[in-house]
């Protein structure tokens, strides 16, 4: 990739639409779109102009143009944007006469987000919530997404930053000024130990993995229990096989849901008991896995035989059923023939699924960045352990160096091509 070259995309969605939008973004973005819409307005100004192929002179179409100077742009380069009519062949005209410009190309994925990042104009965080924003399905990822997106854990970084730098500096004053041997200051020694209890703290927050992935909610109970039923009952659509016949589930089965904006992933196991079946084996050593690292367990046998577990909700299944109107304490009579309890149940896993979901107005950290910033808790936690100050200023640049890998300053090579290749053509 040619970091100088100038670049071309559809930014927004494929054709037809009312409008769509094509961005130029380059050193030479105003001298490509002059040749094609006459000269341009002011910078941030918006113009009508009539848009022509520079080969033909023929009309194109007229559109909204607006221009962007370098570096106060969304990539930092000079842009110009063509908001004109959404048709194919208009879309397709307009393309095709910025490919016959001499130095044009059609950008790669994610290309515009890319030379913002480098550009200085986004950290690798709020570049990673964009990606996260593009992709989200559900209310709480969107928000999630937004927070990342809007630079809420580059402030927090920097803040944390500033902090370590006033530390490392003050390291440094004493290896000047002081016996290289000096033993650390137990000031210096207090405010590394603070640090890393914050860091601490944000790394035993809900990741951001389960906003992505759906909090993990599994079904579980012995044979003819109820729980394919149940499934389909809470998916609104048939999706596992239902039988009268035990061990009919022999592998588990996931369907992917929204409880009032929440993501889950609804999951249903084989029937847990004895059996000498070898492929109905294998299905109930997954469900003993799936049991365990189930966010929230819906069980659907003997209340006193549920699993432990730290999120259970207990149910009385096939409710509408008259050898089972009594209902056992502490559980849900639920049918999923009658609909009864149907309701109640999905509130509930709504409401646990909230409990280990990250809070609307907090930052979720995904896998990387807590990576990250364990790296640099770890390093505090040396720092602060230190016998010499000299060790400390060490443990204190390893700490700063896990923060620049953090916010893409540094060492991140190897994730970049994987991130931007998650954004489409335009963007």
């Amino acid at each position: 990739m040619r970091a100088r070259d100038t670049i071309f995309a559809l930014s927004s969605g494929r054709p037809p639409a009312a409008v769509s939008v094509i961005r130029i973004s380059g050193p030479d973005a105003h001298a490509a779109a002059a040749m094609i819409a006459g000269s341009l307005a002011e910078a941030r100004a918006a113009a009508v102009r009539a848009l022509r192929d520079p080969a033909s002179g023929e009309l194109l179409d007229e559109a909204l143009v607006l221009r962007f100077d370098s570096p106060a742009s969304s990539t930092g380069e000079d842009i110009v944007e063509f908001q004109c009519h959404g048709g194919r062949a208009v879309v397709d005209a307009i393309l095709a006469a910025l490919a016959g410009i001499d130095g044009l190309r059609v950008a790669a994925p994610g290309e515009f987000t890319r030379r913002a990042f480098e550009n200085g104009r986004i950290d690798l965080t709020e570049a990673e919530g964009l990606a996260d924003l593009i992709e989200a399905e559900t209310e709480s990822q969107r928000k999630a997404a937004l927070a990342l997106a809007e630079g809420g854990l580059r402030k927090q970084v920097d803040l944390w930053q500033e902090r370590l730098l006033g530390l490392s500096a003050e390291a440094e004053r004493a290896i000047d000024y002081d016996e290289e041997d000096e033993e650390v200051d137990s000031a210096l020694q207090r405010e590394c130990g603070a640090l890393e209890r914050e860091l601490r703290s944000w790394l035993e927050r809900p990741r951001a993995e389960r906003l992505k992935d759906g909090v993990r909610v599994v079904l579980a109970g012995p044979p003819n229990a109820g729980k394919s039923s149940l499934l389909n009952a809470l998916a609104g659509e048939e999706r596992a096989i239902v039988t009268a016949v035990p061990g009919t589930t022999r592998d588990h089965i996931e369907v992917p849901v929204s409880l009032g904006g929440v993501p889950v992933l609804l999951t249903d196991t084989a029937g847990l008991r004895e059996s000498d079946d070898e492929v109905e084996a294998i299905g109930l050593r997954r469900a003993g896995r799936l049991i365990e690292a189930a966010d929230v367990l819906v069980w659907l046998g003997a209340p006193d035989e549920a699993p432990a577990h730290a999120r259970v909700v207990k149910l009385h299944p096939k409710a509408d059923l008259p050898e089972r109107s009594v209902v056992p304490e502490g559980t849900l009579a639920v049918s999923s023939i009658s609909g009864q309890g149907i309701a109640d149940l999905l509130g509930r896993m709504e409401s646990e699924a909230c409990d280990v979901l990250p809070a609307e107005d907090a930052i979720a950290l995904n896998r990387r960045q807590a990576r990250h910033i364990e790296e640099a808790a770890d390093a505090l936690g040396h720092a602060a352990a230190a016998s010499g100050v000299v060790l400390a200023a060490e443990s204190l640049r390893l700490a700063r160096s896990a923060f620049d890998r953090l916010t893409g300053r540094a060492g991140v090579e190897d994730v970049l091509d994987a991130l931007f290749s998650r954004f489409c053509l335009g963007k």
